[in-house]
């Protein structure tokens, strides 16, 4: 962690003869785990507990002097400041549609993590970005931290994978723990709980950063994009982007939250290349990974390049027409926006 935000961990002899006004957090000792390092980091980046110290114990009777307590003690209370999971009977979701059982990590993200990302962005939290970035990591990073901490598996079981995949963020936290020839003492345990928490703390905010300052903006130049689509064509099948920008999820999220008609998506997408001197006229694909497309550019253009594709279309600039018919180029806008127009047609 940062210096500003060290944690100092309070041992239970310790925190008995502790001002009982300052806000202690705590967690279980011995091996620790992503979930847990990720909700003690989270925590200290709120109002509440950001100069908050930190015990690591499984005695009930130091637990029960905590201000707020994950990962253990078998209790999930939010009124109590309890965040727990492990109880019998739990079954608490984030909701949003993801219904993965929560770990401590999810429990306090779901109930500090808005606080968290407008302090980050210096926002209100009532700021729309805020809600729409935290159901993303929730998405893109706490999901499968939840997920691997309870068990559950991404694929069926009855699946062999071809590779072990051991470099994700849960597994990198798991390898801080002392080796089993190495000294397995308090005092260990609690340093690399730090790193831990520092680890898997600053991908978050790693994380959060490029969705606020990267992802977030190229969904807005999507939005605007879509929305002015039928002053490009009426047809509301064309949309341009002035400047390449990473297009294609946003644009099935916002079609489904605005409830485009199938009828009414839009086909093509143009932009100017990496080199700014041309545009490119891309076909939509019928999903975001998927090499199909919604209308592929017509199949007498594929493979067809400079001027044998100018004679074919009867469009000047015309660069290429990949053979897949997924892509094309021209040398204007103005003519990658013709040879869109007249494909729609063909």
């Amino acid at each position: 962690m940062s210096t500003s935000a060290t944690t100092d961990i309070q041992h239970p002899a310790k925190k008995l003869k502790m001002d009982e006004s300052r806000k202690l957090i705590g967690t279980h000792n011995g091996t620790f785990h992503c979930d847990e390092a990720l909700a003690v980091f989270l925590l200290k980046r709120t109002n509440v507990y950001a100069n908050a110290d930190l015990t690591r114990t499984r005695d009930p009777a130091i637990l029960d002097t905590c201000t707020v307590v994950v990962d253990v003690g078998g209790v999930y209370d939010e009124s109590r400041q309890r965040f727990d999971h492990h109880q019998r009977g739990f079954t608490e979701v984030f909701g949003h549609g993801f219904n993965t059982k929560l770990s401590s990590a999810g429990l306090v993200y779901k109930h500090f993590g808005k606080e968290i990302i407008a302090s980050r962005l210096h926002v209100s939290v009532d700021d729309p970005k805020v809600e729409t970035l935290w159901l993303k990591l929730y998405q893109e990073f706490i999901e499968a931290i939840d997920a691997i901490d309870n068990g559950i598996s991404q694929y069926p079981t009855d699946l062999q994978p071809r590779y072990r995949l051991r470099t994700d963020v849960s597994a990198r936290v798991g390898y801080l723990n002392p080796a089993w020839n190495e000294p397995f003492n308090s005092a260990t345990l609690d340093s690399r709980f730090l790193q831990a928490s520092s680890l898997v703390g600053e991908e978050f905010f790693g994380r959060l950063d490029y969705y606020a300052n990267a992802w977030l903006p190229a969904r807005d130049l999507v939005a605007e994009g879509l929305k002015k689509r039928t002053e490009v064509d009426s047809s509301g099948k064309i949309v341009i982007f002035e400047k390449f920008v990473p297009w294609k999820e946003h644009l099935f999220d916002l079609e489904a939250d605005l409830s485009i008609p199938a009828e009414s998506k839009p086909l093509y997408i143009l932009y100017p290349d990496e080199s700014g001197n041309n545009w490119r006229i891309q076909a939509v694909p019928v999903s975001p990974e998927s090499f199909e497309s919604r209308k592929a550019l017509p199949e007498a253009w594929r493979g067809v390049r400079d001027d044998e594709l100018v004679k074919m279309t009867g469009i000047e600039g015309g660069i290429f027409v990949h053979a897949s018919g997924f892509i094309g180029g021209n040398k204007t806008q103005q003519g990658a926006l013709d040879m869109a127009k007249l494909a729609l047609t063909l």
